[in-house]
């Protein structure tokens, strides 16, 4: 029943969350039907563009939760680059000021695009601004899986006991382009991300159940035959899918949409005709 409040990055969590991979697919597709979630069974909010945005959301849910006497924590995801932003801080502050329900995850990946985390902030850490606003701050390997698990459960334990928010800074790295218009080898050199590539968290979580005799070779490569012939077929569902309206584009903004709007989307509706000059 606690809240997961993502960012655009956490699939992993949507997954875990039960919400269909056709309906994830549906958001990164443009379809707002991917951003309809029922929130009472999730417990997730869709994502918020703004960077950082989400951030006020999730420590509004800690409060409201806390006001009607339940005990559900909240977990929100940020980026390196999110916690240069005025929002990520107002957040601090109101977690730390009214002591809320709060686990703050920063996934550290070293790169806002391409602007490097040294050059973001003076802090030796970014587990260490915690402090600043009077709660705990943690720094921890963010690619292995179970130290990501233990940090997390605290701080939930800590949450639920009234004993405030915690920021956790999941140290980790980058290893592909930003987005698709990025160009990554003119920041950074490929013998980095090779040293970073082996320290892929689900490389070293196959190595640890293999250690283990928990599953076996074939077992992993029957899960990731399996894996992936799922999520093609989830992709090539949302492809034959019905394509959104024009209005979509202008719907969800408002509750009522306001004149001006109403005004755009006549005239975009003209110009698709070819009714426009």
């Amino acid at each position: 029943d606690d809240w997961f409040v993502p960012t655009f990055r956490e699939l992993g969590g949507w997954l875990v969350r039960g919400v269909p991979l056709r309906q994830v697919y549906l958001y990164f597709y443009g379809n707002e039907e991917g951003s309809r979630l029922e929130i009472g069974k999730y417990h997730a909010l869709p994502v918020s563009i703004p960077i950082a945005s989400q951030m006020l959301h999730a420590v509004g849910l800690a409060y409201a939760e806390r006001y009607q006497k339940n005990d559900r924590v909240v977990i929100s995801f940020v980026g390196d680059g999110g916690t240069s932003e005025g929002e990520f801080h107002e957040a601090l502050n109101f977690a730390g000021v009214w002591n809320t329900g709060n686990i703050f995850y920063v996934q550290n990946n070293q790169f806002a695009i391409s602007v490097r985390r040294k050059i973001q902030t003076r802090s030796a850490t970014i587990a260490e601004k915690a402090f600043g606003y009077g709660f705990e701050g943690v720094q921890i390997d963010g690619n292995d899986l179970l130290a990501v698990y233990a940090a997390t459960s605290l701080a939930a334990e800590n949450a639920r006991g009234g004993k405030g928010p915690t920021l956790i800074e999941g140290y980790t790295y980058r290893l592909g382009a930003h987005t698709t218009a990025d160009d990554p080898s003119r920041y950074r050199e490929d013998t980095e991300v090779t040293e970073w590539l082996a320290k892929d968290p689900i490389l070293r979580v196959e190595k640890y159940l293999l250690n283990k005799k928990l599953i076996t070779d074939t077992e992993i490569e029957t899960l990731k035959k399996e894996a992936k012939a799922f999520a093609v077929s989830e992709f090539e569902a949302v492809e034959k899918s019905q394509d959104h309206s024009l209005e979509d584009t202008y719907r969800y903004t408002f509750e009522t949409m306001p004149l001006i709007l109403k005004e755009q989307l006549e005239k975009q509706a003209a110009f698709a005709k070819g009714g426009a000059k």
